[in-house]
């Protein structure tokens, strides 16, 4: 499968391929999940009409997705922007803040070429680097307006104590600075009851989102967390929770009920741990889904020490969620889809009119053979191409005048991408 690249349009190809944001652009002949192969028209960021293939007619740009499925557009609620690309470094990877941003800007790219529009990053501030970290990936996420969405978590390592009190000054600066989340490892923490009170007491001073690192192996410290949790207004999240599938059944079950009452969401990383984690494997999903605990799927580390081959692809998350995980497609699609965009307090996204234009069109019939073989993307960002995956698949050294072989690309007939 070839590198998926952000895509750049020139000016004849912004003409044809939706232009600014406010610009309308009709998607041809695609088909939807349940099969209707439709017309989508996007204007202003949002969708404006959805029709049967060939109903909508309007003047202006067209792009056609005959033999595309389209889909609500992916988004990565677990990146680690500040820690991407540095597995094949030498030694230690620079915290320049200029190289966090670049490794920042490029992992983002990397996953927009994939379909994820919008991203969470968990970045670590406090210590040595201060701020800077966070500092760089703002830059980053300022940089990459109109293309993704980029909204940093703020991660200090310690909260409690003498050591962890100039941290607790410095995550409530984060979040003055742009932080739109508050988060860390409360497993690291010599109290993780009290970072996670912390936590807790900020995210409730100053309105914003929850998302907390754990391995959830400790079924009493969940229970603890699921108690305070559950009296916060905002979003609360954690993951990846991979210790959850080491608990008994009857355990598991019993903390999954408490995080379900608590309305505590879960993001697990069907590609492996992250930063930090000592152990391998995932979360129990199905477990967590039948108790009612909303599951999103992340991809985590992205290339670096934790997972020197990680891809940041949510169809590849989705994929394991379906192979390993024994999810539907569907359901599965749904975790890299509606439920992260749920969990990052984002507007929902259906290929509907009045939806938002955050949209992937991957070459296949049907969901199952996208997630097997999501070769060729389209990626749509506020109703605009901002990302192209082109792919093609040819067989070589058949007999003369044998049988035609199979070939993965351009159709001639239909003028796709």
């Amino acid at each position: 499968m070839p590198d998926s690249q952000p895509w750049q349009p020139d000016d004849h190809a912004a003409e044809t391929a939706g232009g600014p944001e406010s610009s309308a652009l009709t998607l041809c002949g695609a088909r939807l999940a349940d099969g209707r192969v439709v017309d989508v028209r996007v204007c202003g960021g949002r969708i404006e009409a959805v029709g049967t293939a060939g109903s909508l007619t309007a003047p202006g740009a067209r792009l056609d997705l005959r033999g595309h499925l389209l889909l609500p557009a992916p988004a990565e609620p677990h990146a680690h922007s500040d820690t991407a690309l540095t597995a094949d470094g030498a030694g230690p990877a620079s915290q320049h803040p200029e190289d966090v941003q670049r490794r920042a800007t490029e992992a983002a790219l990397l996953q927009l070429g994939h379909g994820a529009t919008a991203l969470r990053s968990h970045v670590r501030i406090g210590d040595i680097q201060g701020l800077a970290a966070l500092e760089a990936v703002l830059q980053a996420r300022r940089s990459l307006r109109g293309l993704a969405e980029l909204t940093p978590v703020a991660v200090p390592r310690l909260l409690t104590g003498v050591a962890g009190a100039g941290n607790l000054a410095m995550l409530r600066d984060a979040v003055k600075m742009g932080a739109g989340a508050v988060g860390g490892c409360p497993d690291l923490d010599p109290d993780p009851s009290g970072y996670v009170e912390a936590v807790l007491e900020i995210a409730a001073e100053h309105g914003c989102p929850v998302d907390l690192h754990t391995d959830g192996d400790d079924p009493a410290r969940l229970a603890r967390f699921a108690a305070l949790a559950g009296g916060l207004r905002q979003e609360v999240t954690i993951g990846p929770c991979a210790g959850l599938s080491r608990l008994p059944d009857d355990a598991a079950a019993r903390i999954a009920g408490r995080l379900a009452a608590a309305g505590v969401s879960v993001t697990c990383l069907p590609q492996g741990p992250c930063c930090g984690a000592e152990h391998r494997g995932a979360a129990p999903v199905r477990l967590l889904r039948d108790a009612g605990v909303r599951v999103a799927a992340g991809g985590g580390a992205l290339r670096d020490p934790a997972n020197p081959v990680g891809r940041g692809d949510p169809l590849e998350a989705a994929f394991l969620l379906v192979s390993h995980g024994g999810l539907r497609p569907a359901d599965a699609y749904a975790a890299i889809s509606a439920e992260a965009r749920h969990v990052m307090g984002l507007p929902e996204v259906r290929v509907e009119a009045g939806f938002p234009a955050e949209l992937l069109a991957v070459r296949g019939e049907g969901l199952a053979g996208a997630l097997s073989l999501a070769y060729s993307r389209i990626v749509v960002h506020r109703g605009r191409v901002v990302a192209r995956t082109s792919a093609v698949r040819e067989y070589c050294g058949a007999e003369a005048g044998g049988p035609g072989l199979p070939r993965q690309g351009r159709p001639e007939s239909t003028g796709g991408p």
